[in-house]
């Protein structure tokens, strides 16, 4: 089990300067709203043995330098559960970071809704779902830290609906509380690690590394304050990222097959070496929300030249249904806070095996199709190695996608192209030449812009 810290503890490890924010007044009935018999006595106990009032608190920090909203839970405070006052605390805390155009950090430990509230209480989490709702339109990032336990409707709603979710080591965490459990269910399942595997959380975080990570989490994705919230608009739609520098070979291939094997050398610069060209510094998202990962889809922000710039890379493998996922996850919170993308093509195609399909694959590229399409951030693409079919399309932006000297984009594999064309194997090398798959033919096509063309997107 993971150390537990206070509140109070928990928001010292991130700021020397915390400042709670005014809380509204709510007149107590005797002993609830359910006249729950024991219920005033329960808080005044809480009371004095935490030293709070209520099982949040909320207030405004400097950490690492950026200004945010903490909402830190008290889980000495009946268990950090949420009822009528909880929600007023966090309603206040929303509002005013929306007021100052602050971003959000919860800092959750809670094991659910109140008992002794009933339904009043776990209606709490549609209010705190409108509040996070409208947070998120207004262009605020949310960054929940998730610590032990984190479980129930806190979980569903502040950890689970948050951008990015960090999360300290061996922390319960599962919307299922130790108590409610299937007996003979696996409390592995229900760790932090478990969450990052299972694509619900970002990264585990050692406390004593959590100023420092959550800092730069802060300067990549906070916005200045009065920045204009919901996305870029016409007037104010960030620069496009540039497009990195080649790193591999800059002259042209003589032939499609020549391109080909190229793009499938062991001995060409993979996505790893082009965002570590790139970036100052990167920071990783990971998992689609929906239960899964793909390594082969590296995803998260970074500082390029002083800017952020958001970024989606495929590693040169088949790219599965939640790395596809994991990428329109990327885009969308991209677009969201006004942040530009870099997308790195490098892939065989989707992968096309059984599980794949069970997975939803199709779903998943057609999600993505639509999301850049769709992306009022600018998206520079760049072809770093293969670009297989629709597998590899869906990750490139239309009119702003160019293409390395040693890379290729194709409708489908030539060894497949010529299978179902019914050509004899040797006949392959020969169908690369059809399919005008090198650099240079795609950029005479108006597929791709010129190979070497370094200096910046152009918009045709």
């Amino acid at each position: 089990m993971a150390e537990r810290l206070s509140a109070r503890e928990t928001v010292a490890l991130l700021t020397d300067d915390f400042s709670e924010i005014p809380y509204p007044e709510r007149r107590s009935r005797p002993d609830g709203p359910l006249a729950w018999q024991g219920y005033d006595a329960s808080r005044a106990r809480a009371a004095e043995r935490t030293g709070e009032q209520e099982s949040v608190v909320c207030g405004t920090a400097h950490v690492e330098g950026v200004r945010a909203v903490l909402i830190a839970f008290e889980f000495g405070f009946l268990g950090g559960s949420l009822g009528e006052r909880t929600g007023d605390r966090l309603e206040a805390a929303y509002r005013y970071a929306r007021e100052h155009r602050l971003p959000v950090v919860p800092l959750v430990a809670t094991g659910g809704s109140r008992m002794q509230e009933g339904m009043l209480a776990l209606s709490q989490l549609q209010r705190v779902a409108r509040e996070s709702a409208l947070t998120r339109a207004a262009g605020l990032p949310q960054i929940a830290v998730l610590r032990d336990p984190t479980t129930g409707g806190g979980w569903a709603t502040l950890g689970a609906g948050a951008d990015v979710v960090l999360a300290l080591p061996g922390a319960q965490i599962g919307f299922a509380g130790s108590r409610v459990r299937p007996p003979d269910a696996d409390p592995a399942a229900y760790t932090a690690e478990a969450q990052v595997a299972a694509g619900a959380a970002d990264a585990v975080v050692r406390p004593h590394e959590l100023r420092r990570t959550l800092g730069r989490w802060l300067r990549l994705l906070a916005r200045p304050s009065g920045a204009p919230g919901d996305g870029p608009s016409a007037e104010s739609t960030p620069e496009p990222a540039p497009v990195p520098a080649p790193l591999g070979t800059t002259d042209l291939p003589a032939t499609g097959w020549d391109a080909v094997r190229r793009a499938r050398s062991p001995e060409r610069p993979r996505a790893h070496a082009y965002l570590d060209a790139y970036f100052t510094h990167r920071l990783a998202v990971s998992g689609d929300r929906c239960g899964g990962t793909d390594p082969g889809m590296l995803c998260g922000f970074g500082e390029h030249r002083g800017r952020t710039i958001a970024y989606a890379a495929q590693t040169g493998t088949a790219t599965r249904p939640a790395g596809y996922r994991t990428a329109t996850r990327l885009i969308r919170l991209a677009d969201r806070l006004g942040i530009p993308v870099l997308t790195l093509v490098d892939t065989p195609g989707a992968a096309n095996d059984a599980e794949a399909e069970r997975a939803g694959a199709g779903a998943a590229i057609a999600d993505l199709f639509t999301t850049v399409a769709a992306a009022r951030t600018p998206i520079t693409t760049l072809l770093i190695g293969e670009g297989g079919s629709g597998g590899a399309l869906a990750l490139a932006a239309p009119g702003s996608t160019y293409a390395t000297a040693d890379s290729y984009f194709s409708v489908i594999a030539p060894e497949l192209a010529a299978a179902i064309l019914k050509r004899a194997p040797e006949e392959v090398e020969a169908t690369t030449e059809d399919l005008r798959i090198r650099p240079q033919d795609l950029a005479e096509l108006g597929v791709v812009a010129p190979p070497g063309d370094g200096d910046g997107p152009r918009h045709p």
